[in-house]
């Protein structure tokens, strides 16, 4: 058994990270300022982008608190491992065949015949690489002339071709996501990890439809099957597997340098029955383990059974959470735009989120200008200190929402808290760095806003207040090297003129 990590109450703002409350000397402060001024000239008039490129890769950022990791490992890595798995990879259809027959068979014919590839014949056939690599992520949508479906259609058809590989070598995925975070200065990863696990109970679905519109119905419904799945033996080993398969798959991973903890997830895409329970298995875990920090729920948001379900889920997820209150919940809500479902659909979804749910963080919330009560999320979000995750180039490519039209010109201008995260990097082909370049050239904040933002992924990671803490005073340090450094590079800038 795992034991839970436990904090106090929540850190003061200068504990958990506004740089600007943190005791500085006079060099310190003379090259933030000087940071400053550089950051400055590089937003002025037209954004130099890709000195921003630079300044971002160098600039160390506190954390990435939106992360699949499933679609954080890009396409090439799973590519590699077909082999290791001994399965191949139909050149007709790039669905990975896992059948032990029909690979057999296929290795038994001349090269030039297989239709199923392994790692080095994908390799060797380039067409197939590209083709592969243009499903199993986004590369080269935007510049070329192939036929394709919509973007939110490829984006998550993409998880289907590349799930086999995903849902093994776990360890070798979280090494390589780990390299490159550090490659990039960036200190922590809470990434949404692996779907808790679930059973059918075909009753509770029916119930639960009629209970829809009856809170007290639909409460005492799930109490009883609560009640059942709290005697049930193979439910409770299931949950302790997954979380020994986790903390396996952990092991090894944080180090001086780099800290990563692990979200568990439900799929809404699933009937009532199925989310339930793999709620309920959700929260064990994490009330069960150190390493397992919050729940989530993933899953296209626009689909038939995530509308006709959401506020079903909102419910499970307030009574769970009145069962396990230490259990912290981050909620993907409102990554909708207006045409992705009918005007009524974008009117509720962040707000049952935060009032009916009671999510500690809000993933996307792309739609709160639709949203009715649009002005009492964010006053909410505010006085309750409960920050938005902004993915700029997840919402682009599937929901087709950047620039003025992004809600976080709503969020910033009323002082929502925010933070800037990836999503599935691996899919849409970004890192965490390229996310801060287009936050500053589209919206031009200061250097000092951008600091607290990298203070912002410390602040509000779902972690004990010890380690906030520590996870803070190596952002201290980092952020001193880095500015002493961008310091003495526009001094040496000025004196060569």
């Amino acid at each position: 058994m795992y034991t839970k990590l436990t904090g106090g109450v929540l850190l003061a703002l200068a504990v958990a990270g506004a740089p600007q409350a943190l005791a500085k000397g006079p060099a310190s402060t003379a090259n933030e300022a000087a940071t400053a001024r550089h950051y400055a000239s590089l937003i002025a008039g037209e954004p130099k982008t890709s000195a921003l490129t630079l300044f971002f890769t160098q600039m160390p950022k506190g954390g990435d608190l939106h992360h699949h990791y499933s679609g954080s490992v890009y396409a090439e890595q799973y590519v590699d491992f077909l082999d290791k798995q001994g399965y191949c990879v139909n050149k007709q259809t790039y669905q990975i065949e896992t059948r032990k027959d029909v690979i057999e068979a296929e290795r038994a014919k001349p090269a030039k015949e297989r239709n199923c590839l392994s790692t080095a014949e994908v390799y060797a056939d380039d067409y197939t690489y590209r083709e592969l690599l243009q499903r199993w992520s986004n590369k080269d949508f935007s510049n070329h002339g192939a036929v394709q479906p919509p973007p939110d259609r490829l984006f998550f058809q993409t998880f289907g071709f590349f799930g086999p590989v995903s849902n093994a070598n776990f360890r070798e995925g979280l090494l390589e996501l780990k390299k490159r975070a550090i490659a990039e200065n960036v200190g922590y990863i809470e990434t949404m990890f692996k779907m808790s696990p679930f059973v059918v109970n075909k009753d509770f679905d029916t119930q639960a439809w009629q209970n829809a519109h009856d809170d007290k119905a639909f409460d005492a419904q799930m109490g009883a099957w609560l009640a059942l799945l709290d005697q049930d033996a193979g439910f409770k080993k299931s949950t302790e597997d997954f979380v020994t398969k986790i903390h396996e798959a952990a092991e090894g991973i944080d180090d001086e340098r780099f800290t990563m903890r692990y979200q568990t997830y439900v799929l809404r895409l699933l009937n009532p029955s199925q989310v339930f329970s793999s709620m309920v298995s959700g929260f064990r875990a994490a009330a069960m383990s150190d390493k397992i920090v919050g729940v989530n729920i993933v899953g296209q948001e626009s689909t038939m059974v995530s509308m006709r379900d959401y506020a079903l889920h909102m419910k499970m997820f307030r009574f769970l959470k009145s069962r396990y209150p230490q259990v912290k919940i981050a909620m993907h809500a409102g990554e909708l735009a207006l045409g992705d479902v009918p005007p009524e659909g974008l009117k509720f979804h962040i707000d049952q989120a935060l009032v009916v749910a009671g999510a500690d963080r809000i993933g996307h919330g792309i739609d709160l200008a639709h949203e009715t009560n649009a002005p009492a999320i964010m006053a909410k979000m505010r006085k309750d200190d409960i920050p938005v995750e902004i993915n700029l180039t997840s919402n682009a490519f599937i929901n087709g929402i950047e620039g003025a039209n992004h809600p976080v010109t709503l969020y910033r201008q009323y002082g929502v808290p925010y933070v800037i995260s990836t999503d599935d990097a691996g899919v849409t082909r970004h890192t965490l760095s390229n996310e801060y370049v287009l936050f500053a050239s589209r919206y031009k904040p200061d250097y000092a806003e951008m600091k607290k933002t990298s203070y912002n992924s410390i602040r509000y990671a779902f972690l004990p207040v010890a380690e906030k803490q520590r996870l803070t005073r190596q952002l201290d340090a980092r952020f001193a090297a880095f500015e002493a450094k961008i310091a003495a590079l526009a001094k040496l800038g000025k004196s060569s003129r």
